[in-house]
């Protein structure tokens, strides 16, 4: 099972039409982006599991507010229509998200997005606080209609992770952002990132 290719399953070409709308760019660039963006969103969940206490954390955040309804109205969603009921917007917050999700570090996971993708780091921003309810609807889903455990959450990110790496040379932008340094590793490229007022930037 390839998280990455579910994720991208629930994105038909609506999805990816509005997300350019939002970021006022350019629908390839945008795609590359969104591929971008989602691998290492999944990298970072990949490693933070590796720790048992952020694995089970992670178990219960899932178990708690992403059960994959937000998966219903992607688009709502990520136009800002308010069509998130109101028990799902924690489910809905990218910005909580991320920083839960990358540690209250997400500067250099954007300035890696935009470097690979094209988009300026603004833009860059904009689109990860957008994706990443999506990644998370998607992996809350997963888990409960496969009625995965700790260790099977483990397996399916890890293994996308893995299936991800052994293409790098085949994924372009994914790969740059997977192994940003270029030295075959990605588990150092996903540490150490920075994140400093991605909330007063992207308020619109």
């Amino acid at each position: 099972m390839d998280l990455l290719d579910l994720i991208k399953g629930q994105m038909g070409d609506q999805v990816i039409d509005h997300l350019s709308k939002e970021v006022r760019a350019d629908k390839e660039t945008t795609n590359a982006a969104v591929d971008g963006a989602i691998a290492t969103m999944i990298s970072a969940l990949s490693k933070n599991a590796q720790k048992p206490e952020k694995a089970q954390s992670l178990m219960s955040a899932l178990e708690r507010d992403h059960d994959g309804s937000v998966l219903d109205n992607i688009v709502s969603l990520i136009g800002g229509g308010g069509g998130q009921p109101q028990q799902n917007q924690r489910a809905s917050n990218g910005l909580g998200i991320l920083d839960h999700m990358l540690g209250g570090n997400t500067d250099n996971v954007v300035q890696m997005i935009s470097k690979g993708s094209g988009l300026n780091f603004l833009k860059s921003g904009k689109l990860l606080t957008m994706l990443a309810p999506i990644v998370m609807g998607a992996l809350g889903k997963t888990k409960k209609q496969e009625g995965l455990d700790v260790g099977g959450l483990m397996g399916l990110l890890s293994g996308t992770v893995q299936k991800a790496t052994e293409k790098r040379n085949d994924m372009g932008i994914i790969g740059k952002i997977l192994d940003s340094d270029g030295d075959g590793s990605i588990t150092d490229d996903i540490a150490g990132f920075g994140m400093k007022a991605l909330g007063s930037l992207f308020r619109r």
